[in-house]
Parts: C-alpha cells; structure tokens; sequence
C-alpha cells in the first residue's frame, strides 16, 4: 500500500472501527498525521508571527487535529484487529491514566477526611509506585502491539487486509 492509498482508504472508513487495517496502512497514516500536523503548525506559526501576535489560537492546527483524529482512532482500532486483539487495546493508556487520576482524587480526599494520615500516604504511594511503572509500559506496549505483522488468515475480526477489496 502507497502513502496515498493509505491517506484515501483511512479517510474513506474515517469512523470504520470493524474489519482489519495493514501495518503499512496505519502507519502511512501516522505518518500523514504528524507530517501535516508538523506543516499546519509551521504554517499557522510563520502567519501568526508575520501578521499578528504569536501567541494567538492555533485555529489551522487545531482544524488539522479535530479532523484527523477519529479516522486516526479507526485505522489504529483496525490495526489491533489485524493482530488478533481488540481495538479497546489501543486505549490502555488513556485508561491507566485515568485509573491513577481517579485513584489520587479517592486517596487525596481520604486523607483530607482522616486529617491525612500517614498510614494513606504510604498506602497511597504502594500502590502509586506499580500503577506508575505501567502507565510509563503501557504505551510502550501499544507502540509493540501495533507493529506486530498481521494475523495470518480470517481471523475473529474478518480477512486479512489483503484479501479485502477497497
């Protein structure tokens, strides 16, 4: 799959979250999303320097993200489905990063409603020190797992890429 074809495909099944998507179609997308995030930024930049003041509103970048973002969501939900695992795998940070904001909103009201004791704190901190390590893994992981080859064959998510006509 060209770079091109990849572009097309992701932005014709912009909020396709079922069937499979190529290692090459996921990250030629990548890589127009952060090539064209990189171009609207310096652009938006540039203009704002030359014209007006340069903290204003990144309107064109922000435009640029908005609409990249459900379509980047589809093709990565994909991809997971073409190495065998569920798309709700591609959101395992977002999660571990919510587990551990709700887990220090809990444990900092605990403490202020027990005159913060120390045995919260250090209950606080056992638990913050692993939950920690796998929010710096978790991302890690998904980089892995979306650069895993495809799943040979049909698989519980439908046919290879390949074999499926666009």
């Amino acid at each position: 799959m060209t770079f091109s074809q990849s572009v097309i495909i992701c932005f014709r099944k912009f909020a396709t979250f079922s069937g499979r998507a190529s290692r090459s179609e996921y990250w030629w997308f990548f890589l127009f999303c952060m090539l064209g995030g990189f171009v609207a930024s310096f652009t938006e930049t540039t203009l704002n320097t030359a014209f007006r003041d340069p903290d204003e509103p990144r309107i064109l970048s922000n435009a640029f993200n908005i609409v990249t973002l459900v379509p980047s969501l589809a093709v990565g939900w994909r991809r997971m489905h073409d190495t065998g695992r569920s798309g709700l795998y591609l959101l395992y940070p977002l999660i571990v990063t919510i587990g551990i904001g709700v887990f220090l909103n809990i444990s900092l009201g605990i403490g202020d409603a027990v005159g913060a004791a120390p045995e919260v704190g250090a209950i606080s901190a056992l638990i913050l020190i692993p939950a920690a390590l796998v929010f710096l893994i978790s991302p890690l992981l998904v980089l892995w797992w979306l650069t895993r080859p495809t799943e040979p064959g049909t698989n519980q998510y439908g046919p290879t890429p390949t074999e499926v006509t666009t």
